[in-house]
């Protein structure tokens, strides 16, 4: 019995497919096989193979699904802006996704102007999963009202989620149903917000597809729009992630940022400090207490990634210490070789966070001095207390 062998495109049937234009369904990008930096490319026999097939898969993409691999490709922060002003051409509702977690460093500056200031934004808080749960929704979603009020954003709804553990799914669907109005609908966000995670989940509860669209830890996962249709003609749209390159994804190594973006709900640890005590945050970033509270102990409550390790010593010293123990007593460190940690001097006034962009947070009184440390080119600042 002779085994039926699998249909397999000629190149000239390939060509002409290319010509017209095929696209990966993992991350959006026009398929080719010319040039293996670029964004879509797959090899002439590979797509030979999978041409008759309805998801079409990317070299990159397939790395990244079977092999947990990531390959860069020469995309630049103008060509995500460029790609993300295209939802101003349209009538639309703007899903504006945001990570609760890395709140600050998840906003786009801005964002009217690039989606359109007539364009009604829905706000989807995500990652709700890692706060304490004894914070309450509402008070979240005020927080992130007063947030977005800031910079001039005002949003027509707010709602939370964990795109990976989904949770109130079904009423954020109807929310947008119903907030469209019979809209196009756009996702949009930073990288590693969990844009396309959220859209998997949405696909999941419609159709039952799993995993359509390419997620990962990795920034800069999706590289172009991705659209899936609705049932009334409409679609439903996935836009790359916008890159900052400020975050603290994109200072450490692969195989460390399960250090930075974390998946369970992070455990606050509380430190009682005196004046000219130093913690250091894994390899990664410092925090002195400068000056405390008058004659008491300050209280100081830091939100990192519950296996980052923290580690207390006194300022006195505390840059030898660093020099001779950052790679290991202090794990891990900034990918780039000989990173030095930057400081960033405060004075909180009330009730702060002080942030460390994509890495987490610590909470500290009014009317303490503090010094923040991170690599060269990492957004260390002060915000009302989320907590």
């Amino acid at each position: 019995m002779v085994e039926e062998q699998p249909n397999v495109a000629t190149k000239e049937e390939v060509t002409a497919a290319l010509e017209e234009g095929l696209y990966c369904i993992g991350c959006g990008a026009k398929m080719q096989t010319t040039d293996k930096e670029e964004a879509g490319y797959l090899p002439m026999s590979a797509l030979q193979k999978q041409l008759e097939s309805e998801q079409l898969l990317c070299q990159r993409c397939f790395r990244l699904r079977h092999y947990n691999e990531i390959q860069p490709v020469s995309l630049t922060d103008d060509d995500f802006i460029r790609l993300l002003y295209q939802v101003s051409e349209d009538r639309a509702l703007i899903v504006y996704v945001l990570d609760l977690f890395d709140f600050s460093g998840s906003t786009i500056p801005g964002l009217p102007r690039f989606v359109g200031a007539d364009n009604p934004i829905f706000v989807v808080g995500n990652k709700v999963d890692l706060l304490p749960k004894s914070l309450k929704a509402n008070k979240i979603k005020d927080w992130v009202r007063g947030q977005l009020k800031e910079q001039g954003i005002k949003p027509v709804d707010v709602a939370l989620t964990s795109a990976a553990h989904p949770a109130n799914l079904d009423a954020i669907l109807a929310s947008i149903d119903e907030l469209r109005a019979g809209r196009d609908v756009y996702v949009v966000g930073t990288t590693n917000v969990g844009k396309s995670t959220l859209i998997n989940q949405i696909i999941k509860s419609k159709t039952g597809v799993q995993e359509l669209i390419t997620t990962s830890r990795f920034p800069g996962t999706t590289l172009d729009q991705i659209a899936i249709p609705l049932d009334d003609g409409r679609s439903l749209i996935d836009t790359p992630g916008i890159i900052k390159a400020y975050q603290y994804a994109h200072q450490v190594a692969d195989k460390d940022l399960k250090y930075v973006l974390p998946k369970n709900e992070i455990k606050a640890r509380t430190y009682q400090l005196n004046p000219e005590q130093t913690i250091f945050i894994g390899g990664l970033a410092r925090f002195d207490l400068l000056t405390g509270v008058s004659d008491q102990k300050t209280s100081a409550t830091f939100y990192f990634e519950n296996n980052l390790n923290l580690h207390r010593t006194k300022m006195v010293g505390a840059d030898d210490f660093y020099e001779k123990h950052h790679g290991g007593l202090l794990a891990p460190v900034p990918k780039k070789e000989g990173a030095k940690l930057i400081g960033h001097e405060f004075k909180t006034k009330t009730t702060a966070d002080l942030v460390f962009a994509g890495l987490g947070f610590i909470t500290l009184p009014a009317g303490v001095t503090v010094k923040g440390y991170a690599p060269e080119g990492v957004a260390v600042f002060l915000r009302k207390a989320m907590i």
